[in-house]
């Protein structure tokens, strides 16, 4: 199995008592599919899944999968930990597990190989690794992706190292067969798949989810003048989005949208500032 196209990690959004607002939730799941993302993911970092209870995750997950099945939609799901992974049998549309590498600790390639190999023997599911080396701390070069990539049940990559470098050149110059490269730096996502990435993880695609389809189907079609085109207006998009620390603007534009009932974010993270919604709702999405 190749995970390919656009998958959005989608926000968890709260009502006014500070609940999970389920039925937005549901509607937020069938927009984005209806809009032409291939699937989903749950409990990613956008879903603030550190702020959420057990039951409140194990709701998200049940929604979500509920939408999945009826609209033919992949499920990704956020877990971290064997046992975390090992709880995805509750769920049998799940297609997949998007797990980070170890935060803080740094542990080298071989202890991320090491942690890797052992998550995957344990998930029912193939695991798609979750890079962002500006966050854990933990830099990864394409010799040890490769060396991920061969661990059975590592299915792909959710490529987040803050730009191209001459890792991100080497890595798309010979990609592992069967190994699906996402990428997940929404700005930087069509310069990525002009290089060759299967498809996205992208935040930014809670709005606009039609043009962030239509620009990962264009580069793969091999259509680079509508791909540039928009490539450019989207990344000025994701950057708006991006302003605060994620989710909060994204969460701030839907409920400008009347999508979602409140723009609430839970602690550590703060809700948008003015004009931040307002820059991001000036662009076109």
């Amino acid at each position: 199995m190749t995970l390919t196209g656009l998958y959005v990690p989608l926000i968890t959004p709260f009502d006014h008592d500070g609940a999970i607002a389920v039925d937005a939730l549901e509607a937020l799941a069938n927009d984005v599919l209806g809009a032409g993302a291939a699937g989903i993911v749950a409990l990613g970092t956008t879903g603030e899944p550190a702020s959420l209870t057990e039951q409140e995750r194990h709701r998200v997950v049940d929604v979500l999968a509920r939408v999945c099945a009826e609209r033919s939609g992949q499920l990704v799901v956020g877990a971290d930990t064997a046992a975390a992974a090992r709880d995805l049998t509750r769920w049998p549309q799940v297609t997949a597990t998007l797990s980070v590498v170890p935060p803080f600790l740094r542990p080298g390639a071989a202890g991320v190989h090491a942690h890797f190999t052992a998550l995957a023997a344990a998930s029912p599911v193939p695991v798609v690794v979750y890079h962002v080396p500006y966050r854990t701390g933990q830099h990864l070069d394409a010799g040890a992706i490769r060396r991920l990539a061969a661990v059975d049940g590592v299915a792909g990559i959710k490529y987040a190292v803050g730009g191209l470098d001459a890792d991100t050149v080497d890595l798309l110059a010979d990609p592992p067969h069967g190994f699906a490269i996402l990428g997940g730096d929404d700005t930087f996502v069509s310069p990525l798949l002009a290089l060759g990435a299967h498809g996205g993880i992208l935040a930014s695609a809670h709005v606009a989810t039609a043009r962030f389809a239509e620009l990962v189907d264009a580069w793969r079609a091999g259509d680079a003048t509508t791909a540039r085109a928009l490539g450019h207006d989207l990344a000025r998009l994701s950057t708006a989005l991006f302003a605060e620390p994620n989710p909060a603007v994204i969460k701030a534009v839907l409920h400008a949208r009347g999508r979602i009932p409140t723009p609430a974010v839970r602690p550590p993270l703060l809700a948008a500032a003015p004009e931040s919604l307002a820059a991001a709702l000036q662009l076109r999405n």
